[in-house]
């Protein structure tokens, strides 16, 4: 489960097995291209925002965001009321457009740096911290939309974002796998990176090493909080209106994503490329379940059951069990030891 290769290749072989199972149950149309272009249109903003639960869970001390989707919609929906009443989406559909994209992007950089700041500076728990702002974000949404949904219409640049292909792919997904890409490389040739995994590995030999634990936690939510920004923009790119309660479900199928990837939840461990995987994983079971014909309720219910399965083993390393019977087969245990 932990093996930085295994992780990587069971989740390889899961999305192969997974085509093959919607190929037998489709019949091939599984595999169509329509479905393929819906399947990766889906999974950028679920997934942008899994690689930021995996960045708040890689600082350890219980780190996670459980504010993404809150401050995504926040992003959306602050950014949508200060451009319609500025400038309508008809008006200049390229100027609305590229508004809309910044002021995404710096509420959710301003949500996360709050996040980071209340953590690193007074020392709060991360998973409480943000189920705090996660409310307050959520209610400052539905204050500043007096709870409707904001319009925000289908202007060209936003919408290619949202509906438009590049050689075939969403235009979407590739905007995603940049973005994972860059988080990536920033990971794995950054001294942040460094800091980030060691931190989360021992927090005490990271504090008596000299790292900058607060600029490090601080910068690690406002990079999440970014990443809520940018999901903000594709959910609106992908639908006409933003509303505060968008994706409801989107925490919990985040959380199973980044668990599912091998992040470890005590901190110190996480690669990007699983979390992509794993969130196409996601994806392809969801449309599964659609072509089995089963309800939300289920898919719920196998996301929750999902969840407690990975960590479990996660927890209770199955290799771990078949360890005292290594132990009592090491032929070294079997000697006599000489009387005295």
């Amino acid at each position: 489960m932990r093996g930085t290769g295994g992780q990587f290749m069971m989740l390889v072989v899961m999305n192969a097995m997974l085509l093959v199972a919607g190929v037998v149950i489709s019949g091939g149309s599984f595999l169509s291209v329509f479905n393929l272009q819906s399947m990766a249109g889906q999974v950028p903003e679920i997934g942008l925002l899994a690689i930021g639960v995996m960045l708040a869970m890689c600082a350890g001390n219980g780190g996670i965001d459980l504010s993404g989707i809150a401050l995504a919609n926040l992003s959306g929906v602050v950014s949508a009321v200060v451009m319609v009443s500025i400038l309508g989406p008809a008006a200049d559909p390229t100027t609305f457009s590229i508004g809309f994209m910044l002021g995404c992007l710096l509420v959710g950089f301003a949500g996360g740096l709050f996040n980071g700041m209340l953590i690193a500076r007074f020392n709060i728990t991360p998973i409480l911290c943000t189920l705090g702002t996660q409310m307050a974000f959520m209610g400052l949404a539905v204050v500043v939309s007096q709870g409707r949904a904001v319009t925000v219409g289908s202007p060209a640049l936003l919408s290619s974002l949202g509906n438009d292909m590049l050689f075939g792919v969403p235009i979407s997904f590739v905007i995603f796998i940049v973005v994972a890409t860059a988080v990536g490389a920033v990971l794995k040739y950054t001294p942040y990176g460094l800091w980030l995994m060691l931190m989360g590995t021992n927090p005490k030999a990271a504090t008596f090493a000299g790292f900058p634990k607060s600029a490090v936690i601080v910068a690690t939510y406002a990079l999440s909080g970014t990443l809520s920004g940018l999901a903000g923009i594709i959910v609106a790119a992908r639908n006409v209106n933003v509303k505060f309660d968008y994706g409801s479900s989107y925490l919990l199928i985040a959380i199973l994503i980044a668990v599912m990837a091998g992040v470890r939840p005590e901190g110190g461990y996480g690669r990007v490329i699983c979390v992509v995987l794993s969130a196409i994983a996601l994806q392809l079971m969801s449309s599964l379940l659609n072509f089995g014909g089963l309800s939300n309720f289920v898919r719920d219910f196998a996301w929750g059951a999902l969840l407690l399965t990975f960590l479990a083993v996660g927890r209770y390393d199955v290799i771990g069990f078949f360890a005292p019977m290594r132990r009592t087969e090491d032929p070294s245990a079997s000697v006599p030891q000489s009387p005295k």
